[in-house]
């Protein structure tokens, strides 16, 4: 049960028996931050009462008189100026707890609205082995359709692959110019990444070649404005010490804040110029890629030919990609695997290619885009630039497939929300391309771009190798997974011998702390908020992380097999009347509410789509278990009646935690 909702419901009630809208005040009714205001806190009287002219601890008594509270509260209290206290009675709440213990589902009860929900999330670049920058995607996507689902929501998840653009171009180009067939025989996948990398790097090489003269200029008139700009400061900071006046000072200050954006400017500008000769330099130091380069000079032109052709239905190019794809999904996969992810649907760029011209046809008669300087756009409102679905060469770009998207998802699935799980950096094409799906008569289904921020090093910048390069997701798994075999094989040497870990199940179990420690890392925090990657501070064993929770599982279980009890007979005992949760010490009580309000945190997240809510749930549980632990003796309560009820507790616990965690794609370990 929702508490919070049967709450707002009852004065929602009580606030329309006085004649109000009760719709801008629910939100002011919450979790209490400090126990001694008890449970929940309505803090809605004070702004009604300056809408009514009235006092408002009136209005608050005035509400109450409306308001059904006997069966599930204390008499509310009204506090300070009108603050209502509410607190549950200890009999209500030990037979909801009791009745989510009894519950497969823990008590969370299927949405009364139920919604049909496309997810697309992922949509990884399959010519290129997944990176960090993957993790972000994937796991807010998977952990979103996992909650949704559980919600009782219709779900699709459809992972969009990105696997008919000019990366193919790339990996055709290097296939037939660079290819090691010896390596190719025996790694298919590490062969095509390597053909992908060495033809991009040869196509910024030779672009960066024709970049760096007008860069350098660029860079030397940014120095000269800003050496003119400093020379000009100094002149305008000696007439002010000179004169001293309001006049001199605003010059002063107006050119010093000039010389900023100019030396802004400059930096930048020798960032683009540094960036182009290092890619030059990389080629022009390496030996044998310089041989490689020498004599492939329309090279760029060669991939887009290559892609144009793949486009176009060129059978040997088809071929060649028909090959490739199976290759590139097999590595692919087998991370989904260890991230424990699955999607619905995986229809990819290519799946909609022969849907694009038909479609840039009928926005084109149909008035809604037009030509521009040999392009096609559409025209939206707000928006100074048009959204271009059509290159002055006949290509296609990313707006175009994804218009062509959302209309199968329209048609096939009916829709009434769709949630794109993509970086704040397509922040603008996502406004441009909802803008655009009103005019192809989508203005009743709920697009929400679900954006989120960057993973960082330490150094506080994008995550990279020390050269620089992205950081493979396969390497962060196995990196993680190694760390954690570390942790758990000293946890481990603690343990009496027969009880330690076969290598096997060390293996496994540091494969799901592993895993568990990088996912959970990346959902604990607000999605929309970068972050700084640490192995060490998502391993820990204590704060917020999912070895903490890991371990506060496997705790829990643990009593189970100390005390030889049989948990199913256990909770045949409350069910049969043989035994009754009840409160002797308040860190039952207060155990027995953070379960609780399992449901108001998964509510919270299907609001904001933000999975943080539920880890940040979790984590309180966790802590609330870890009180109760301390002052609550189990195995060794005072009486068998107490001794029961403290054991469902602890199971419930162990079960909300276990599904939490699940509802992320975190697996469990029974020790640790």
């Amino acid at each position: 049960m929702n508490l919070l909702k049967v709450i707002s419901r009852r004065f929602e009630t009580a606030l329309t028996a006085l004649g109000v809208d009760p719709s801008p005040y629910l939100d002011m009714i919450r979790p209490s931050q400090d126990p001694k205001f008890g449970d929940y806190q309505a803090n809605f009287a004070m702004p009604l009462g300056k809408k009514l002219g009235k006092n408002p601890r009136e209005v608050a008594a005035e509400a109450l008189t409306h308001f059904q509270f006997d069966d599930l509260l204390e008499p509310p209290e009204i506090a300070g100026p009108g603050f209502i206290n509410l607190k549950v009675k200890e009999s209500a709440l030990a037979e909801l707890v009791q009745k989510e213990a009894g519950d497969e589902r823990l008590g969370i009860e299927p949405t009364d609205v139920r919604k049909k929900y496309v997810l697309d999330y992922s949509a990884p670049n399959v010519a290129k082995p997944l990176h960090v920058g993957h993790i972000r995607s994937t796991m807010i996507g998977n952990s979103l359709s996992r909650i949704l689902r559980f919600l009782g929501h219709d779900v699709v998840s459809d992972n969009h692959l990105g696997d008919w653009g000019t990366q193919f171009g790339m990996i055709i180009y290097g296939y037939r110019n660079f290819l090691d067939a010896a390596a190719y025989e025996k790694e298919p996948v590490a062969e095509l990444a390597r053909l992908y990398r060495l033809t991009r790097q040869l196509v910024d090489y030779y672009k960066a070649k024709e970049e760096v003269g007008s860069l350098l200029q660029a860079r030397d008139a940014a120095q000269l404005a800003l050496d003119a700009q400093k020379s000009k400061c100094a002149a305008l900071k000696q007439q002010d010490e000179a004169d001293k006046t309001k006049e001199s000072k605003e010059a002063l200050k107006k050119a010093n804040k000039e010389r900023e954006r100019l030396s802004k400017e400059l930096s930048s500008a020798q960032e683009r110029y540094d960036s182009v000769q290092k890619k030059i330099a990389e080629v022009e130091q390496n030996e044998d890629v310089l041989k490689l380069a020498q004599g492939r000079e329309t090279i760029g032109v060669d991939v887009l030919a290559e892609t144009s052709k793949l486009h176009h239905g060129d059978e040997a190019n088809l071929a060649l990609w028909r090959q490739f794809i199976p290759q590139c999904m097999t590595e692919v996969d087998k991370i989904y695997n260890d991230l424990n992810v699955h999607f619905d649907l995986t229809l990819g760029e290519s799946f909609y290619n022969d849907k694009l011209g038909p479609l840039v046809e009928r926005l084109k008669n149909a008035g809604i885009a037009r030509e521009t300087e040999g392009a096609v756009g559409i025209f939206l409102d707000g928006h100074d630039a048009p959204m271009l679905i059509q290159k002055s060469d006949g290509a296609y770009l990313y707006a175009t497939t994804d218009l062509a998207t959302l209309e199968y998802r329209r048609d096939a699935f009916k829709p009434d929300a769709i949630l794109y799980v993509v970086d704040f950096r397509q922040s603008l094409h996502f406004e441009q391309l909802f803008e655009a799906a009103k005019y192809l008569g989508m203005g009743d289904v709920q697009l929400v771009h679900v954006k989120f921020g960057t993973v960082l090093g330490e150094d506080g910048k994008p995550f990279k190798t020390r050269a620089g390069k992205s950081v493979g997701l396969r390497s962060l798994l196995d990196e993680a997974c190694s760390r954690a075999y570390e942790v758990v094989k000293n946890n481990d040497m603690n343990r009496a011998a027969e009880d330690r870990f076969s290598e096997e199940e060390m293996r496994e179990t540091s494969k799901r702390v592993g895993i568990g420690a990088l996912v959970y890392a990346d959902l604990s925090q607000n999605r929309e908020s970068d972050y700084v990657f640490s192995y060490d501070k998502m391993l820990a064993m204590n704060g917020n992380t999912a070895t903490y929770m890991q371990y506060a599982y496997a705790r829990v279980r643990s009593i189970f097999t100390k005390g030889g009890v049989d948990v199913d007979d256990l909770r045949r005992s409350f069910a049969d009347g043989r035994n009754k949760l009840t409160f002797t010490k308040p860190e039952e009580r207060a155990l027995a509410f953070e379960l609780l309000q399992f449901h108001a945190a998964l509510a919270n997240v299907e609001r904001d789509f933000r999975p943080n809510f539920l880890t940040a749930y979790l984590y309180e549980l966790a802590n609330k278990y870890s009180a109760f632990f301390e002052k609550c003796s189990v195995l060794k309560a005072e009486d068998e009646k107490t001794k029961a009820s403290r054991l469902l507790l602890c199971d419930l616990t162990a079960r909300t935690i276990e599904k939490g965690l699940d509802l992320l794609g975190i697996q469990t370990v029974e020790r640790m």
